[in-house]
Order: C-alpha cells, then structure tokens, then sequence
C-alpha cells in the first residue's frame, strides 16, 4: 500500500484541475460549486450571467467567462457556448463544434480567446499563433474522416468561423435544386396527374367487366 498509494495519488493530481469560481451560481454536473474544487476529465463547468471561473492544472489556465458552459477533458475543453481564455505551455486546445484550436508551439507560453456566440466562433491569437482545424461536415467526412482543414491565427490576429464548418451543405434547401422542389408547383401538377390516372383506371370504362365471360 505504500507503493501503490502514492503512485494513484500522483495519477490523479495529472488528471485533475482546479475549478476556482467568483460569484454565486457557478455549477459543476449541474451542482453548485464551493469557490474551489477539483474537476476531473468529462465534467461539465457552466457560469451564470454574473459569474466567472478559472481551471487551474499544471502548465495551463483557463478564464472561463460568464454566461459559458464547458466540458474539461483534461489537455482539451470542450466549449459548448460563451466564451474563455487560455494561458498554456502545454498545448491546452479548444474544441467548439468541428472546430479545434490548438497551440503552435506546445512548448512556448500561448495566450487565446476562444468565444461561441450564436454560432459563430471568434479566434483571437493574444500571445504566440494558433491554429484553427475545421472538420468539414460532408459526406465525405465518413470515407476520410482524418480530412481537415487547417488555417492559422497569427499573434495579435483574429478569425472568425462558424462551428458547424460545413454542414449546411447537407441541407437540402442549401443545395440548388432540391429541398423546395418537392414543394413546387410542378411537383403538384405531376402528383395530380398521377391520381388522376389511377383514378381513372378505376371509373373511366364501359359496363363490361374487367373479365368478361365472352372475349
């Protein structure tokens, strides 16, 4: 045991942060959280209007801001709405949608803002550069699904995406020629016309059965 204890204990301080929260409302797994307390990989972080919070764990911070809900994965949040800063020397990254953004230089101090507001995500490269990879959402993406694209936020810069990529394109009322099709009036002139038919198969004929006993 006292081999093996200290061994568990050092594996939980690497999978473990610190959530530091200001103000009242913050939750944890939809709890309320003390001003401190330890999250661990999948637990969720949501802030209320008038208040913060910030992750602490070795090498990387994160200011959580209000009105933001998060995932914490351990090297990565996950960020479902608002916004937050990261401070890093270990490569800590952002995942908002199909969108990652991940640090340049693991190794060097990053600084970026990442915020999700109505779909829309800014990228801001406050210290060192970033990069931004989008997994576009098409049909293609289940043949190859390690197909992304990769752009890059410089220091000081700021780029904007949307967190869906592409999957809009999916969409069939984004795609010309379908989706209001179906609506059109053409496609009621075509369906009518097959009633019609059928109804007429039925009623359009003499009173002769349709197997008469004389041919």
């Amino acid at each position: 045991m006292a081999v093996i204890l200290p061994v568990s204990l050092a594996a939980d301080e690497t999978a473990a942060a610190i959530l530091r929260s200001s103000g009242s409302g913050v939750l944890v797994n939809r709890n309320p959280a003390p001003a401190s307390i330890a999250v661990f990989p999948n637990d969720l972080v949501e802030t209320p209007q008038n208040g913060v919070a910030r992750i602490e764990l070795s090498g990387s911070t994160a200011d959580i801001n209000a009105d933001t809900v998060v995932q914490f994965e351990g090297d990565e949040l996950v960020l479902d709405h608002g916004s937050l800063s990261v401070s890093t020397t270990r490569g800590m990254r952002v995942r908002v949608g199909c969108l990652t953004v991940t640090p340049v230089n693991h190794s060097q101090r990053t600084q970026y803002n990442v915020s999700d507001v109505d779909g829309r995500v800014t990228v801001n490269a406050a210290k060192s550069d970033v990069y931004i990879d989008s997994r576009a959402k098409t049909a293609q993406e289940a043949k190859n699904p390690s197909r992304s694209i990769r752009d890059i936020v410089r220091e000081s810069e700021q780029k904007f995406r949307e967190e869906k990529c592409a999957a809009a394109y999916m969409r069939g009322d984004d795609v010309p020629g379908l989706g209001a099709v179906m609506n059109s009036m053409w496609a009621k002139i075509v369906a009518g016309g097959a009633v019609g038919v059928v109804v007429c198969l039925g009623l359009c004929h003499d009173d002769d059965p349709v197997s008469p006993s004389k041919p």
